[in-house]
C-alpha cells in the first residue's frame, strides 16, 4: 500500500463497509442517503438488516447486498458499490430489488400493500457507455452524475408506481473541484471520488458529519486486523482495475489495427473509384478534342460527351493555343 495514502479508498469493499456498513457509522449512511434522495424521503433512523438473501428453494439464486437497511416506516434501502461494468447490470439491480418486495408478503389474508424499495448503486463506471475513458477532459460537463428511474406510463409520461426507485451514481462523471461544491450531494460525491487522494481535510468539507468521515477513514488509526483487511481489499480493488485497464488498452490497440486494415481496404476502393473517374474524364477530353477537330458542332459534341457548351468552348480554345 502506498505510504502517500492517508485515507482509505471508498471503492474497496472494506472501505465502503467501514464508512457506511457499520452500526457505529449509521449516521454517515443516513446523511448520505438524505443528500441524494428527494426531501420527501427524509430518513431520521435506519436499522441494518441481514445482507444475505436466499430464494424460496435450494435452487433459487442467493444474493448478498453490500448494505441493506430500513427506516422507521419500513421502507427498504439497498446500497450497492460496483467497481466494474457488468453485462446485465440493470437486470441485476431489478432482480436484487425483488427480494425486499417478496419479504413483505404476509401469510394469510393480505391486501398486497407494499412499502417503498430504493436501490442505490454507486458506480465506478458508466452503465451505457462502452467507450468510457477515465480522463476528465473526455467527460461532458452536462452529463448527470446521478440518474433516478421509476416505473412510468409511457403514454402519459406519469409515474405508474412510485414505491420502486433505482438510483445510479456515476462517480466518474463527477468533475467538480473543491471550490465548485454547492450541496451536500456534491460533497459526498467529492469524498467518494477523492477521499484516498486527500492528505488533509478540504476546507469546503466543514460540516460536522465529515468530522466522523475523516476520523473513520484515517488508515493510521486502524488496528492490525483492520489494516490487514484493508490491504487485502485494496489489492483486490487494484487487481480489478488493472484487469479492466489492460483489457481497455488491448481493445484500443486491436481497434487501431483493425482500423488500419479497414482503412487500407477503403483506400483501395476509393482509389479505384477515383481512378475510374479520372479515366472517364481523360477519355471524355480525348473524344471532345477529336470531335472539335472533325468540325462537329458544339451542340452535337455536348450530346455525345454530356459536357456543357462552355466546357467544350474552353477545350476548343486550348486546342487553338
Amino acid at each position: 500500500m502506498s505510504t502517500k495514502e492517508k485515507y482509505l479508498n471508498p471503492f474497496t469493499d472494506f472501505g465502503f463497509k467501514k464508512l457506511f456498513g457499520s452500526e457505529t457509522n449509521k449516521d454517515l449512511l443516513v446523511d448520505f442517503l438524505n443528500a441524494i434522495l428527494p426531501k420527501e424521503t427524509e430518513i431520521t433512523h435506519l436499522t441494518y438488516l441481514k445482507t444475505e438473501h436466499i430464494g424460496h428453494s435450494e435452487i433459487d439464486r442467493k444474493v448478498v447486498y453490500d448494505v441493506y437497511c430500513e427506516n422507521k416506516k419500513g421502507e427498504k434501502f439497498i446500497v450497492e458499490l460496483q467497481k466494474a461494468r457488468q453485462k446485465y447490470f440493470k437486470e441485476r439491480t431489478i432482480f436484487y430489488s425483488t427480494f425486499p418486495i417478496q419479504e413483505q408478503a404476509i401469510t394469510g389474508d393480505w391486501n398486497f400493500e407494499l412499502k417503498a424499495v430504493y436501490t442505490i448503486s454507486i458506480l465506478d463506471f458508466l452503465i451505457d457507455d462502452n467507450s468510457y475513458s477515465s480522463k476528465k477532459e473526455k467527460i461532458a460537463k452536462n452529463t448527470p452524475v446521478k440518474t433516478t428511474a421509476k416505473l412510468v406510463n409511457i403514454d402519459t409520461k406519469e409515474i405508474f408506481y412510485d414505491k420502486l426507485t433505482y438510483v445510479q451514481i456515476h462517480i466518474p462523471l463527477f468533475n467538480k473541484e473543491e471550490h465548485e461544491l454547492e450541496t451536500m450531494e456534491d460533497k459526498w460525491f467529492y469524498i467518494i471520488r477523492d477521499l484516498q487522494r486527500f492528505q488533509n481535510r478540504p476546507v469546503a468539507l466543514e460540516e460536522r458529519i465529515f468530522d466522523k468521515v475523516f476520523k473513520t477513514a484515517e488508515i493510521a488509526k486502524f488496528n492490525k486486523k483492520e489494516r490487514g483487511a484493508y490491504e487485502d481489499s485494496l489489492k483486490a480493488y487494484r487487481d480489478v482495475k488493472n484487469v479492466i485497464d489492460t483489457a481497455r488498452e488491448m481493445g484500443e490497440e486491436i481497434g487501431k489495427e483493425i482500423g488500419k486494415e479497414i482503412g487500407k481496404e477503403i483506400g483501395k476502393e476509393i482509389g479505384k473509384e477515383i481512378g475510374k473517374e479520372i479515366g472517364k474524364e481523360e477519355r471524355s477530353l480525348e473524344i471532345t478534342k477529336e470531335a472539335i477537330l472533325q468540325g462537329l458542332s458544339f451542340e452535337t459534341i455536348s450530346k455525345i460527351t454530356k459536357l456543357s457548351i462552355e466546357e467544350i468552348q474552353k477545350i476548343a480554345n486550348s486546342i487553338k493555343k
